[in-house]
């Protein structure tokens, strides 16, 4: 790695030579394999940019010209380049971020990570700049052919065709993937400008010549890219973007940093928008990477590098339990079907697919798109899951308001990946949806603690067809079964109060605390009561299951408690906003405290390290707890 530690900024790489380029796309593609092999991380995205990264950082002169990613998980060359070499805690607790950040460099722009959003991004720097009377500085953004899917560019396009003087560069990092391959027509369109066979075997010869004589067939490869006029307008259509008004130079190899070059310094002398259409593989130059079944190489845990494969075995997750009872509920129900948002493997929608491929529609990245089909498939007599992840809901919530909440059409969401996943960083802890939810009127949604309850709770809100529901789950494998000692109509009961003859808690006497555990919290709950059980407290500890609407049987348990706590993996006044509001309603005059997420940005670490960070553990809320026992028991409540 000895040349890529010689690069602490871009005006770096500007005096290498052509041979030291090709050497410094080498050292950084071993740098990535072996370093994301040990942390994980977006490996297969970012081995696909090496090249068209390099290009950039050469041609532009950031911080000076802004360059965006879009997604920011393409942005670990662009670390490198900008003099972050360190890897070895990338995702971690105190190391870099997985996505651009601005706390690390003035490099880094949008560190949102939600994709589809780069060229709205793009066209308010640039305008801002032409407002404010600065010249000489380009706007370029990166975005991958499956963000293009998003509704968001398509409104971007719009707006940038009526104000095509701006200096603003779109590079189209095209690898006909998002997270899977590339759906729609905007993929077909793509696979046009590719080229036809004729462009594609004159360049592929263009290349052999290269091989066998490197200083003429430099000169036929590049005269090949250079003749725009000559051989790509002939055979490849590009005439959509152009009826845009926008210049459009390409396709070119995203791979062959001198072909990159050349366009995009041709984008930069050009003076207004020009969109430029690289060519890249995802995974290039890793075998086991661009091998069948790649796509499990977007986001690794810890592999060998040599061979690809997982160092930690995982157990059966989540997803797997969701995944599998769709498949089942699919065989039993022919209305069922599916949507997703370019997620269909991480959601766990892959099986349902194989085995009822008619019935899954893979929209691309377009929530809010998939949010109001789904509306749609109701009316027409279909029952839709929508399958996101949390984090993602928040892009369709009018939709999910107004198409489905409005209309009353039985629409089912499966939430992914809800509440704190930490590695990913703000971004992606899907910590929003219980608080926005709760503002939705007859919307019902279910956070079941383990994988039988995941099960159960997908079964129950299928048949629901006046009204949307949602069930949401963690990130990560599931754990043990939680079993309920009793029911109490809606509610499960997890643990009992002790009662007895021996001076302990009469049948009639209200318990000290009624602990109410979200979804996965539920077991957090418990150790909570362990503690202050310890202390000589009666807790009883209830999983409502269904935690929207309040329902009548936890306001009646609440009756016989002097204290009230809700402990979700929610923004701080999502279920507990709700109970607390609903007892209110009834004239109960029970606290209730509230233990979730705060209303901040989090930054990335593991689960663990982020609830610890955030005090959402069972030691942190049992001590809360028991210091408010102590200063607010004082007698039944109303």
């Amino acid at each position: 790695m000895a040349l890529m530690r010689t690069i602490t900024g871009p005006s770096d790489l500007k005096r290498l030579s052509r041979r030291q380029v090709d050497q410094l796309a080498a050292e950084i593609r071993d740098y990535l394999i072996t370093s994301v092999s040990r942390t994980g991380g977006h490996l297969g995205p970012n081995l696909g940019v090496v090249e068209l990264t390099i290009a950039l950082h050469r041609v532009f002169d950031s911080p000076r010209d802004t360059i965006l990613f879009d997604t920011g998980h393409i942005g670990y060359v662009h670390k490198l380049l900008t003099g972050r070499h360190d890897f070895s805690t990338l995702r971690q607790e105190g190391g870099l971020s997985g996505y651009p950040s601005r706390a690390e460099s003035d490099h880094d722009v949008v560190e949102n990570s939600h994709a589809s959003t780069s060229l709205s991004w793009a066209i308010g720097i640039a305008s801002g700049r032409k407002l404010r009377g600065e010249t000489g500085r380009h706007t370029v953004a990166v975005i991958g052919d499956g963000a293009l899917t998003g509704g968001m560019v398509w409104e971007a396009l719009n707006n940038i065709a009526e104000h095509r003087d701006l200096p603003l560069i779109i590079v189209i990092n095209d690898n006909e993937r998002s997270y899977a391959a590339t759906r729609g027509g905007m993929a077909d369109y793509l696979a046009s400008l590719r080229a036809t066979p004729e462009y594609e075997s004159v360049l592929s010869w263009g290349k052999r010549q290269l091989n066998r004589t490197p200083v003429v067939g430099r000169q036929v490869y590049d005269t090949l890219h250079g003749m725009k006029k000559g051989l790509k307008d002939i055979v490849s259509p590009q005439g959509m973007f152009e009826d845009l008004g926008l210049k459009y130079l390409g396709p070119v190899d995203g791979h062959d940093v001198e072909a990159m070059e050349t366009a995009l310094r041709r984008a930069h002398d050009f003076g207004g928008v020009v969109l430029v259409h690289a060519l890249t593989e995802k995974g290039h130059g890793y075998d086991p990477a661009t091998a069948d079944e790649a796509d499990r190489f977007h986001a690794v845990g810890k592999i060998n590098p040599e061979t690809g494969l997982p160092l930690e075995l995982s157990g059966r997750s989540w997803t797997d339990e969701f995944s599998d009872e769709l498949v089942r509920l699919g065989k039993e129900r022919e209305d069922i079907v599916a949507i997703t948002a370019a997620m269909l493997i991480p959601v766990g929608l892959q099986p349902f697919a194989e085995r009822f491929p008619e019935r899954v529609f893979d929209v691309g990245i377009a929530e809010q798109h998939a949010v109001t089909m789904a509306a749609g498939l109701s009316y027409a007599g279909l029952h839709p899951v929508v399958c996101v992840y949390a984090t993602f809901l928040n892009r369709a919530f009018d939709q999910l308001l107004m198409d489905c909440a409005l209309h009353r059409q039985g629409v089912t969401f499966v939430l992914d990946r809800a509440g704190v996943t930490g590695t990913d960083g703000a971004s992606h802890n899907g910590m929003w949806d219980l608080t926005l939810l709760g503002m939705v009127p007859g919307v019902r949604v279910a956070a079941p603690r383990d994988g039988q309850q995941v099960a159960r709770a997908l079964r129950e809100a299928v048949t629901v067809e006046d009204a949307p529901t949602v069930v949401r789950f963690p990130k990560g494998s599931v754990g043990a079964p939680v079993e309920a000692v009793r029911t109490v109509g809606t509610v499960d009961v997890l643990r009992e109060p002790e009662r007895g003859p021996a001076g302990d808690l009469s049948a009639l006497d209200p318990v000290d605390l009624l602990v109410v555990g979200i979804g996965s919290m539920a077991a957090t709950a418990l150790e909570v009561a362990d503690k202050l059980q310890a202390e000589g407290r009666s807790v009883m500890v209830v999983d409502p299951r269904w935690v929207l609407p309040v329902s009548d049987d936890l306001v009646e348990l609440a009756r016989g408690a002097r204290t009230v706590a809700v402990v979700e993996d929610s923004v701080v006044g999502g279920v507990a906003g709700q109970v607390r509001q609903r007892l209110d309603d009834e004239g109960l005059t029970v606290p209730v405290h509230g233990y979730g997420v705060p209303a901040q940005f989090l930054d990335h670490g593991s689960r663990a390290q982020v609830l610890d960070r955030i005090g959402l553990t069972a030691d942190s809320v049992a001590t809360s707890l028991s210091g408010r026992l102590a200063s607010s028991l004082t007698g039944r409540p109303a």
